[in-house]
């Protein structure tokens, strides 16, 4: 549920850009703008993620001591 609301969210983006009635330029600044904002949530969400992890490993090998 959460990755289909994620698409369809970057599609309405994109579709938004691509009807925007300005320059291209302006267009292209906003998608790299869009592009840069995708990547970034991705990388966010992969770090907290993984330093869950960590932390459910550190937790887990500190009671076996």
């Amino acid at each position: 549920m959460a990755w289909g609301g994620f698409i369809i969210a970057i599609f309405a983006e994109y579709i938004g850009i691509s009807t925007l009635e300005e320059p291209f330029s302006v267009k292209g600044y906003y998608a790299i703008g869009g592009a840069f904002l995708i990547v970034s949530c991705l990388v966010l969400q992969k770090t907290i993620r993984d330093n869950e992890e960590d932390n459910m490993n550190l937790n887990i090998h500190t009671l076996e001591e």
